[in-house]
C-alpha cells in the first residue's frame, strides 16, 4: 500500500491528514520576524547620563573657583622678568577663556611687562599651561590619544561617543599639533642632549647589559605636493583644486627597534614573543636615526662600556656605515633577506613555483642557518645559469653573499641568542606607521607626520604618561 503511495506521489497528502499540524513539504518556511529595539536604554545607562550631566556643571563650578582663587593668589606678588630679573608692572587684565573637559572656562587674566627690556609675562596662565581660546588640559591630550590611533574626523566623532564632548576634526588636529610639537621638542632635546660629548652620564641603578640587540629599517610614508596650506580670504572664496600626486612623492621614515636578547621568550615552538622592547623613529636620513638610538640607549642606561650593540639590518649600505659609532658591534644580516635573494635567482633559473626550486632554496636555507656560508658561495661558483637573466641574477646573489658573509654567522648567532631576523622591525613599521599613516589617500605634511610620529611613540612605548608633564606648544 506505501509503496504504491510512494509511486503516484500521495504519501505527502496521506501524511498531512493523519497529521494536520505538519505543515506540506512544498511550502516554503515563514518569513522572519522583523526585529524590534527596546523602548529605551537600561535604567542603569540612563541613571548614568542623568548623574553626568547633573554633576558635570557642579565640577565645571568647583573648578571655575580654584582657577579664581589661584589667580588671585597671583594678584597678591608681581612677578619678575625672566632675562633681566627686575620686578615687573601690571600692564592691563583681559577676559579669557579656554575649553577644558568638563566645560568652558573663563578668567581675567593681569599682564605684566618689564619696564627696562619690554618682556611680558601672564603668571596665571604659566602657572595653569593653557592656552587662551583653546582646548587645554586633559580634554587635549584625551583628544590626542584618540587622533593617535584614529583619523581626526573619526577622532571627533569617538571624542563624543565616549567623553560627550562636541569638538571638530579640525579642534581634534589642533590639540594634537600642539601636543605633538612639544613632543617632538622633546625628543629632539634629549637626543642633542645625549650625543652632546660634554653632556654627562646619567647614573644608572642597574648595571648595563651584556648585549642590546638593535633591529633597524626603514619604509616610505606619501608626502604632500603642496609647499603650505590652503587658506580662504573670506567665506564665500573657493579654493583650487589640489595639485596632482605625482609618483615619488614619498619619504622614508627609519624605524629601529631595541631589545635585550635575553627578554625574547618562545611562546610555541619555533615562534618568539618579546617581554619588552623600545621603538625609536624619525622621518629622517641615517644620522638622525642613528643620534636618536644612541640617546634611547643612554636613556635606558643598556649603553655600558662592555655592551654589544648587535644591529640586525637587510643589507642598506646606510645601516653598516653608522655601525662604528658603538664601540663593541655585531652586524647581523637579516637572514629572511638573504633567503629572499636566493629565490629571486630560483625563479629564473627552475621556474616560478617549481618544486625544484623550493628544493634547492630550502637547501641553502638550510646550509645558511647551520653557518656554512662559504660552502653556499662554492656551490652557487659551480652553478651554470640557464638564461642571460639568470646568469645576471646569479652574479648579484654571489656579490651580496660575499659582501655580507662575515654578517651571515647564523649558527653563532642562535647559540648566543641574538636572533637572525629582523620580524621585531618588520612588525614595528606595521604598527607604529602603516595602521595609523598609510591608510587610503593619506599624504602628509612634513611637520604634521614628525608631531604624530612622536605621539605614536609615547603611545606605543608606553610613556603616554609623560604628557602630563609636557607644556602644549602655541603654533601658527
Amino acid at each position: 500500500m506505501v509503496g504504491g503511495l510512494l509511486a503516484i506521489g500521495l504519501l505527502p497528502c496521506v501524511a498531512q491528514q493523519l497529521h494536520p499540524c505538519m505543515p506540506p513539504a512544498h511550502l516554503a518556511p515563514p518569513p522572519p520576524s522583523r526585529p524590534e529595539l527596546a523602548k529605551q536604554p537600561s535604567k542603569f545607562l540612563l541613571l548614568e547620563r542623568e548623574a553626568e550631566q547633573e554633576y558635570r556643571p557642579q565640577i565645571l563650578a568647583a573648578l571655575q573657583g580654584k582657577v579664581e582663587a589661584l589667580a588671585e593668589s597671583l594678584r597678591r606678588s608681581p612677578p619678575d622678568c625672566v632675562q633681566c630679573q627686575r620686578p615687573m608692572v601690571r600692564h592691563d587684565t583681559r577676559p579669557v577663556w579656554w575649553q577644558a573637559r568638563c566645560g568652558r572656562l573663563r578668567t581675567r587674566v593681569t599682564r605684566y611687562r618689564c619696564g627696562v627690556c619690554g618682556a611680558e609675562r601672564r603668571p596665571l596662565l604659566e602657572q595653569l599651561g593653557v592656552e587662551p581660546g583653546r582646548i587645554c588640559g586633559a580634554l587635549a591630550r584625551l583628544l590626542a590619544l584618540l587622533a593617535v590611533v584614529a583619523p581626526y574626523p573619526l577622532a571627533a566623532r569617538l571624542a563624543y561617543l565616549l567623553l560627550g564632548v562636541e569638538v571638530s576634526a579640525m579642534g581634534v588636529w589642533r590639540a594634537t599639533q600642539r601636543l605633538g610639537e612639544a613632543a617632538l621638542d622633546y625628543s629632539e632635546a634629549l637626543s642633542a642632549y645625549h650625543n652632546d660629548s660634554r653632556s654627562p652620564a646619567a647614573a644608572t641603578i642597574e648595571p648595563a647589559p651584556a648585549a642590546v640587540v638593535l633591529a633597524i629599517d626603514g619604509c616610505s610614508l606619501g608626502m604632500q605636493v603642496r609647499k603650505q596650506r590652503r587658506r580662504r580670504r573670506s567665506a564665500q572664496d573657493i579654493l583650487p583644486p589640489l595639485p596632482t600626486v605625482e609618483e615619488g612623492q614619498f619619504r622614508e621614515v627609519k624605524t629601529a627597534v631595541l631589545l635585550l636578547p635575553e627578554e625574547r621568550t618562545e611562546s610555541s615552538p619555533g615562534r618568539h614573543a618579546l617581554v619588552r622592547r623600545c621603538l625609536v623613529s624619525c622621518l629622517g636620513n641615517a644620522d638622525a636615526i642613528y643620534a636618536q638610538v644612541w640617546a634611547q640607549l643612554c636613556q635606558l642606561g643598556w649603553l655600558g662600556a662592555q655592551t654589544v650593540v648587535v644591529i640586525v639590518g637587510d643589507g642598506a649600505e646606510w645601516i653598516w656605515k653608522r655601525a662604528s659609532m658603538f664601540p663593541h658591534c655585531c652586524e647581523i644580516l637579516d637572514f629572511w633577506h638573504a633567503v629572499e635573494h636566493a629565490w629571486q635567482f630560483a625563479r629564473l633559473q627552475y621556474g616560478e613555483n617549481s618544486q625544484r626550486a623550493a628544493h634547492w632554496v630550502h637547501q641553502i636555507a638550510s646550509d645558511l642557518r647551520l653557518g656554512q656560508v662559504g660552502a653556499v658561495i662554492a656551490r652557487l661558483q659551480r652553478m651554470r645559469p640557464t638564461t642571460p637573466e639568470a646568469r645576471q641574477e646569479l652574479q648579484a646573489l654571489l656579490r651580496y653573499y660575499r659582501e655580507n658573509a662575515a654578517r651571515m654567522r647564523y649558527d653563532e648567532y642562535l647559540r648566543l641568542g641574538y636572533g637572525i631576523g629582523s620580524g621585531a622591525v618588520e612588525s614595528a613599521h606595521k604598527q607604529l606607521v602603516h595602521a595609523r599613516m598609510r591608510q587610503a589617500g593619506m599624504r602628509w605634511s612634513e611637520a604634521g607626520a614628525r608631531r604624530l610620529l612622536a605621539l605614536r611613540l609615547l603611545l606605543l612605548n608606553d610613556d603616554w604618561a609623560r604628557m602630563d608633564r609636557l607644556r602644549m606648544v602655541a603654533i601658527a
